[in-house]
Formats: C-alpha cells, sequence, structure tokens
C-alpha cells in the first residue's frame, strides 16, 4: 500500500529567520511540532535562549532546534534516528544559510546517543542548557527522563532545562533523580513538560 503524504507548512516564528519558510516532513508518520505549541514553548524559555546550547532530540525537521538558532542560541545539536530526517534538518540548516560551527546533525537513537555521551564523558562534549524531546512513541519518555536526571549524566548544565512535548493524557513524573518539573503547558491535545535540572 502506497504511504499517504501530506506537506506541513513549517515557518521561523521569530529572530533572525523569522518568517522562513523551511521544508517540511512529506509523511504523515512525522508529526512536526506546530507553529503554535513552538511559540507557545519560546515564549516561556525566551528569557534563557540567548547564548545557550540546545538539544533537539528526535528532531524532525529540525524546526525547534532552527528556532532556537534563530533566537539567539548559540549552538544546536539535532538527533534523529531517520536518514532521510537528517537530510532534511540538513536541507533546512542550509536553507537558513547555518554555519557548521553552529550545529551537529546526528543519525541515532535518541536514547542511543544519550547513552554514548555519557559513557564518553567528559570527553564527548559539553552539555546542554536547553533540550527539547518530542518522541515519535509514548513508551519513549522514562528511560529519557531518568538518564538526564541520573546524577552522573551531566547531560544539563546546573539549572538546564529539559523539555518535553507529550499528549496531554500521558501522565509524566514530577521528578526523576535531579530532574524537577515545574511547569506543564497543554494546548489541544498536546503538552509541554518543563523539567529544570537541580544539580548544582
Amino acid at each position: 500500500m502506497k504511504l499517504e503524504t501530506r506537506n506541513f507548512l513549517l515557518r521561523i516564528i521569530a529572530g533572525k529567520f523569522r518568517g522562513r519558510n523551511l521544508k517540511s516532513p512529506p509523511s504523515l508518520e512525522v508529526r512536526p511540532t506546530s507553529d503554535r505549541l513552538r511559540e507557545t514553548l519560546f515564549n516561556v524559555i525566551a528569557p534563557r535562549i540567548a547564548g545557550v546550547r540546545f538539544l533537539d532530540l528526535c528532531a524532525g525537521s529540525g524546526a525547534v532546534g532552527i528556532e532556537a538558532i534563530s533566537r539567539g542560541a548559540s549552538h544546536a545539536t539535532f538527533v534523529d534516528s531517520s536518514r532521510p530526517m537528517c537530510a532534511l534538518i540538513k536541507a533546512n540548516l542550509e536553507l537558513c544559510r547555518i554555519e557548521r560551527s553552529e550545529s551537529d546533525v546526528i543519525e541515532s537513537e535518541a536514547l542511543d546517543y544519550l547513552r554514548r555521551f555519557v559513557s564518553k564523558q567528559p570527553d564527548s562534549g559539553k552539555p546542554w542548557d536547553v533540550a527539547f524531546y518530542d518522541p515519535p512513541y509514548a513508551n519513549g519518555y522514562i528511560p529519557v527522563l531518568d538518564i538526564f536526571g541520573a546524577r552522573s549524566s551531566a547531560l544539563l548544565t546546573p539549572k538546564g532545562l529539559l523539555i518535553v512535548e507529550h499528549h496531554h493524557k500521558n501522565k509524566l513524573p514530577e521528578e526523576t533523580g535531579s530532574l524537577v518539573r515545574y511547569r506543564v503547558l497543554k494546548q489541544g491535545d498536546s503538552a509541554l513538560s518543563f523539567y529544570e535540572n537541580q544539580r548544582g
């Protein structure tokens, strides 16, 4: 059976790339974060985005990480398990003329990438100030939350943020390890859970 396709209109909402239209995933199996929800997300974290290192897990089109760069993030890491999605992210980075020094695109399952990063510390690279996670399956949340919250992982900077997009009926823990949820925003069927790393 032929897979039905549809083009999603993705645009950068604010910052130096404001109004720029991005190439979108053609498959209905890929569900991009809506412009409206992305705007809500960045309205919340706007005071903390300038100069940060940003991690976009299960990045899809890369719209969230590119929005972060547009609004002043110094670097974004994009992780997606799909080779076509990684190619799409690279195409969108080129479309916005984002320098290679400002971004990395990694083809990997999110949890596998995080485990490799942790296992190689301190040689794996600097921790992130803000991470965004929107997995395609509902059973992927807890292992990723646990590894971010593990006191030995150092994936996030002190007071760094992990934002998780999920269905509003999907109940996530209030805390795990050093992560404490301080805010939940609901919009339609989607919700954003904001966790702060309490490790000093």
